[in-house]
């Protein structure tokens, strides 16, 4: 567990430290989130594949963030309702967080700097970015908001065979 990805810690919906050492070994991807978003109902996604893939290994992190179009204005209570009512979202939706800027959370400091998007350009353009990162906690990918959670499921279904059943990755 040497990768810096596992070193972070976040805040939960509740305020309580999530600790992203309990992601060693699996596969996660993190995704900026939003409910007022034309992105929003990628939410059905993520939580297919959530539940098709979170026994062998994955692990989904959202982060609400209100800094595209004031598009997640609600508190932290209102998010979650949101996302468990229309979605049936399962996976952790953590703290309302900032992606970019001065106040951005260092995890996404980490996540941009590790793998830039195109053109080496580090901000987060838009809701419903995401990361793809390894069970060994490297930053395996990163994917535009348009690119839907079912367009990655190979990449992600790939990387889950690399981990093997005592949690230890193949080479």
């Amino acid at each position: 567990m040497t990768s810096k990805f596992y070193s972070f810690v976040a805040k939960d919906a509740k305020n309580n430290d999530f600790p992203f050492s309990q992601l060693a070994n699996k596969v996660v991807l993190i995704v900026n989130v939003a409910s007022k978003c034309g992105f929003t109902p990628q939410y059905k996604g993520l939580e297919e594949l959530n539940q098709k893939y979170k026994d062998k290994g994955l692990a989904i992190i959202g982060f609400p963030c209100n800094q595209f179009g004031s598009q997640e204005p609600g508190t932290q209570e209102e998010i979650v309702s949101f996302c468990s009512m229309n979605y049936g979202v399962s996976f952790p939706v953590l703290k309302k967080i900032e992606v970019n800027g001065d106040n951005e959370d260092p995890i996404y400091k980490y996540l941009k700097e590790t793998k830039p998007g195109i053109l080496g350009l580090k901000r987060i353009k838009w809701n419903f970015e995401k990361f793809l990162i390894d069970s060994e906690g490297n930053v395996s990918e990163r994917y535009a908001s348009t690119s839907s959670p079912a367009s990655i499921e190979k990449k992600i279904t790939e990387l889950l065979a690399k981990i093997k059943p005592d949690g230890e990755t193949k080479l």
